[in-house]
């Protein structure tokens, strides 16, 4: 935690920038242009940002899909796609960033999930905050039509039209290889939380051509019990490694499931679960993480 000292210094510069800029910039900021957020706060700029920092590892691609990537500044400990945010500042967890950091940083906006209490401490600096997140297909297309909205680079139509027709590539030869209609188990952890039809990964399964085993009234990512998946009887199990395949198959009466009993049980590699747990511009590869797991044959098939 930042000492009061410390927290005093930062303002006491932050205050001395604001009273050095001319009264009419200050005018000129208000009157430019403005951007809202997810929570419906807007943010007044007098210019394109050249100084961001993105607290979210989806935000962060999708900032570099837009050709904004080498306005970015400073990055979540999680952000580690495309490679030129490697060598970037290194600010904490999305939700426990380090606020000092960012502030020496002297950021023009941070990009981050929503969070009340990080929100007002970069505020209180006088640091725009644009909270940007995703859960669905719909969101993610209203988060890069907002990023470009703000960066000015007019890029997030033909993105989105990119996106859409890798999956749809994907659809397509996956519809060649594997049977449409598939009850399909998404376990995000071994809480055990899964994605629920209604999530973005949910929605992604849909398009390939799946069907979830969970009804979209359970929200899109409950916690569920292992004996309400043995009750829905999925064909295919996709997990991340935060569970192995063996423990999945050992859980009680699970033998008794087809996707058990089939072996078609398919665990992402660490570098799909980024893939497919971002709601961003790897919207193809996501679908091809999923597709290479619809398209498992059954054991000794």
């Amino acid at each position: 935690m930042a000492s009061l000292f410390t927290m005093r210094l930062l303002h006491t510069w932050l205050l001395s920038a604001a009273l050095a800029m001319p009264a009419g910039a200050q005018t000129q900021a208000e009157a430019a242009y403005a951007v809202t957020d997810m929570r419906g706060q807007t943010v007044r700029l007098a210019r394109a940002p050249q100084r961001i920092v993105s607290l979210l590892p989806s935000l962060t691609e999708s900032v570099c899909a837009l050709g904004a990537c080498a306005r970015i500044v400073g990055v979540d400990e999680q952000s580690n796609h495309p490679p030129e945010v490697a060598s970037l500042p290194r600010l904490g967890r999305t939700f426990a960033p380090q606020v000092e950091a960012i502030v020496r940083l002297r950021p023009d906006v941070v990009l981050m999930a929503y969070s009340a209490p990080v929100a007002a401490q970069l505020q209180r600096f006088g640091i725009p905050v644009l909270a940007l997140d995703a859960h669905d297909m719909a969101q993610m297309q209203e988060v890069l039509r907002r990023l470009d909205a703000l960066l000015r680079t007019q890029a997030a139509d033909a993105l989105m039209a990119r996106m859409q027709a890798q999956v749809q590539q994907q659809a397509s030869a996956l519809a060649a290889k594997a049977p449409a209609g598939q009850r399909v188990y998404f376990e995000v952890d071994a809480t055990p939380y899964a994605a629920g039809p209604d999530s973005f990964i949910g929605q992604l399964l849909q398009r390939l051509g799946a069907r979830n085993v969970l009804p979209g009234s359970l929200g899109p990512f409950p916690r569920i019990t292992p004996e309400y998946v043995l009750r829905q009887q999925p064909d295919l199990i996709i997990h991340t490694p935060q569970t192995t395949s063996a423990s999945l198959s050992a859980r009680p009466g699970w033998s008794h499931i087809p996707a058990v009993r089939t072996g078609r049980i398919c665990m992402l590699d660490p570098a799909e679960v980024d893939q497919v747990s971002r709601p961003g511009p790897r919207l193809g590869e996501a679908a091809k993480a999923l597709a290479r797991c619809l398209a498992m044959p059954a054991a000794g098939g």
